[in-house]
């Protein structure tokens, strides 16, 4: 059984002798696992009394221990937040305006700013000429009593890795939505991804000051597409060029935020013409919240009021129970609202002890169970993210349980190494403040400590695991060879430090091709390492498509009968070789290993040979070398030049000369017998066939199998799940190629697919003829 759900394995191999070595990373996921126990956990801890908590957790050697009142006070005092969403919906322009009203930044600056400076959050140069978010970014500032830790997430689909492993440790989210486009492609993965880890969230209908705005819509898509039981507890004071704040509908209050920058909240009188819209809207927001909760519930059903301490005390239980979603309103880029939904995170997003964490103890065979946040418990951290800092590596760490210090030694789960925290931080973006300690809900980073994402560290004592990250599988592949022989050592060395960055890059080596491929998310990932290699390491890089695998086979029977004859004076060369090629019976192939990251690295048997041979017309020293030759022919077919496959090489005679013959002769002779005899026996070319695995909603089938169609791919199965249809189908690999592209536009971005090699099969007749014509042009070029 596995201890740990991330490592890195399977070799990229030797490129150029002599050159530095790559690891590709494999992952795999006990994520599921984890999840599926999840509730269980919950109730378990639940139904356990207080006073029997310590004695409940006692796994091994490490006693959890129940959170005390005063650690329960402390940390209801921190919040960890993402605040996560569609591409420019406004996260990073939010988070810059959070960081100035908390006074941790002294001005405001935009997201691809003309001041030349940008927005705080994304510190990378290219996030601030293309104005997106990259990187996902973390941050630290106090709103009146509470400390709040922030990750601010990429938006683009391609970096959706960033957005799943921040949700992965984080106690409660932003779900951000623009007030125009509403529900949009993201924000459906977003919202994916944070019930998948269980994240309570907080809705932000932001750009109401933009043409077109309307909260209502935003709420009824997060209703219909989210299946959120969101409502509002705010309403704008006019929408477009006419907004200016909003009502609170629990307090019954309107503000308005003036200065030049928003920085002053100023209570005003609830305007005439909302007042009624306010009552009708506050009934609304009963309404739902008595649907999940039982005093509420109570109120409404007696009629009696509900007054605003009871209603904020509901939306907080509903909220961190994952069945209500409240909605805020505003206008970050016009600094309106921010300030109200900080006060929503202070009051209803959970503390790091009031959410459930599920660890896994390796000791029990990874039996999960819920691991109390408690700083006097053993330590126990998770590696999320990775970074190559000024000063090494630097890891991203949340701290689940117990306390880690500088200079204290801490044990990797993954392989039970020991290593030392030289150095602790609290993270500003690109900025470090170097701290002394960190424990339980607290989101640090560490320098020195050589490992992987998603790795678990403890202090030895406790034999612990936490669940693991998800990481999709990457969509799409690109050819890359630097244009200079001498940045090969710079071109591997960022490489590997982009795979140990971000697992969903990946690197292999086609052994049949020589290609380096590179596969990420899309074009836009890939485009970014591209840029990134140039400007950080000074590579320039030739980028193209990458070569299918095709191979070969023949589909009958010839027979050979080849003399290799050479005389040049002194000892000459002479050998004889008799016998048939035909084609391997399809019973006698191996399937093909599902796991293949690259189409001809696995698959069926390639070459078998029969030495029917009797008498000894050719001396028994001359036959390994006559198996050489014809496997040496059959790595090289005569169509195109790719490797011949599923062919078996039956040997049934020959001659010999008692003085010419020699290894070479017959090895030379093997090689033109074989392919004497290859024209005649029907060849053909194979293409690599893919199983796809399409999940889009239901109303976008049609569309996607039409064009599975138009690219020659075969619909095997399709599957209903909810909202979504799983379509299963086979389709060449070579007409993939910017397949990811297609079906986001086909679907509104709302399309994910994943595939993996299946086997080989033959190709159209005018491929074959096309693929011929163009072998047999570029031989004759190189002639």
């Amino acid at each position: 059984m596995q201890l740990v759900q991330v490592g890195m394995s399977g070799a990229l191999g030797h490129l150029v002798s002599g050159l530095l070595r790559c690891r590709a990373q494999a992952w795999t996921s006990t994520q599921q696992k984890g999840h599926h126990v999840l509730a269980a956990a919950i109730g378990s801890w639940a139904s356990t009394p207080p006073s029997n908590h310590a004695q409940t957790f006692i796994r091994g050697v490490a006693t959890l221990k129940e959170v005390t009142p005063a650690e329960r006070e402390q940390l209801s005092h921190v919040r960890n937040i993402g605040i996560s969403a569609h591409i420019d919906s406004g996260k990073t322009t939010l988070t810059e305006r959070i960081l100035f009203y908390t006074g941790k930044i002294k001005d405001i600056h935009e997201v691809k700013g003309k001041d030349g400076v940008g927005a705080k959050m994304d510190s990378m140069e290219l996030e601030r000429e293309k104005g997106i978010t990259i990187q996902s970014a973390a941050t630290y500032c106090r709103w009146k009593d509470k400390q709040v830790n922030i990750i601010d997430t990429p938006g683009h689909v391609d970096f959706t890795i960033e957005v799943e492993r921040s949700l992965r440790v984080l106690d409660g989210a932003i779900l951000v939505l623009c007030g125009v486009g509403g529900v949009q492609s993201q924000s459906i993965t977003v919202d994916r991804q944070m019930k998948r880890y269980n994240v309570p969230r907080l809705i932000f209908v932001n750009k109401l000051d933009r043409m077109g705005s309307n909260p209502w819509r935003a709420i009824q898509m997060a209703r219909e597409k989210l299946k959120l039981n969101a409502a509002a507890i705010q309403i704008p004071i006019g929408l477009e060029e006419h907004h200016q704040g909003v009502v609170d509908l629990v307090e019954r209050k309107a503000f308005k935020f003036e200065g030049p920058k928003g920085d002053k909240v100023v209570e005003v009188p609830v305007p005439d013409n909302l007042k009624e819209e306010m009552e009708i809207r506050r009934q609304e927001l009963v309404e739902r919240l008595s649907e999940v909760d039982d005093e509420v519930a109570d109120l409404f059903l007696s009629e009696k009021p509900v007054e605003a301490a009871v209603m904020h005390d509901a939306i907080r239980r509903a909220t961190i129970g994952l069945k209500f979603q409240p909605v805020f309103m505003g206008s970050a880029f016009k600094n309106r609202g921010v300030q109200l939904l900080l006060d929503g995170v202070n009051r209803y997003l959970p503390s790091p002890c009031e959410v459930v964490n599920t660890a896994l103890d390796v000791s029990k065979g990874e039996a999960p169970f819920a691991l109390p946040c408690s700083p006097s418990g053993p330590f126990v951290g998770l590696a999320f993210k990775l970074e190559e800092g000024r000063f090494g590596q630097l890891t991203y760490m949340r701290v689940y349980s117990g306390k880690v210090k500088k200079g204290d030694f801490i044990y990797n789960m993954s392989n039970n190494k020991k290593v030392r925290v030289p150095r602790l931080v609290r993270m500003h973006s690109d900025e470090m403040e170097d701290i002394q300690e960190a424990a339980a809900g607290d989101i640090v980073a560490i320098f020195g400590v050589d490992c992987a994402s998603g790795d678990t560290f403890t202090d030895g004592d406790a034999k612990f695991a936490m669940t693991s990250i998800r990481v999709p599988e990457p969509v799409m592949s690109l050819a890359l060879t630097p244009k200079a022989a001498e940045q090969m050592g710079n071109f591997m060395k960022a490489l590997t430090r982009f795979q140990k960055e971000d697992p969903t890059f990946r690197v292999a080596s086609n052994a049949e091709t020589g290609e380096i491929i590179i596969s990420g998310m899309g074009e836009l990932h890939l485009e970014i390492y591209v840029e990134r290699m140039r400007r950080e390491y000074k590579v320039e890089c030739e980028v193209g498509k990458p070569k299918v695998s095709f191979r070969e086979t023949i589909r009958g029977r010839a027979e050979f009968n080849y003399l290799h004859k050479k005389q040049s004076g002194g000892a000459g060369q002479f050998g004889r070789v008799v016998g048939y090629i035909e084609a391997l019976p399809e019973g006698d192939e191996e399937a093909a290993a599902p796991a293949a990251s690259t189409p001809g690295e696995q698959g069926p048997k390639r070459f078998e040979f029969e030495n029917k041979l009797v008498g000894n017309n050719i001396p028994p020293e001359f036959h390994s070398a006559i198996e050489k030759g014809f496997k040496e022919a059959a790595n090289s077919g005569a169509l195109i030049g790719a490797p011949v496959e599923n062919v078996r090489v039956v040997l049934t005679d020959g001659a010999s000369h008692p003085v010419d013959s020699s290894e070479l002769a017959f090895r030379i002779a093997s090689v033109s017998a074989f392919r004497q005899a290859y024209l005649a026996a029907a060849p053909q070319v194979l293409e690599p066939i893919m199983k796809v695995e399409i999940t889009v909603p239901s109303e976008y089938q049609g569309t996607v199998m039409g064009d599975l169609n138009r690219r020659k791919g075969i619909i095997m199965d399709s599957v209903t799940n909810g909202d979504d249809c799983i379509i299963y189908a086979e389709v060449p690999l070579n007409n993939m190629f910017g397949y990811s592209t297609v079906l986001r536009s086909n679907t509104q971005g709302k399309g994910e697919y994943s595939m993996a090699y299946s086997h080989h099969s033959p190709v159209s007749k005018d491929l074959q003829d096309e693929l011929t014509a163009h072998y047999a042009k570029t031989a004759k070029a190189s002639a």
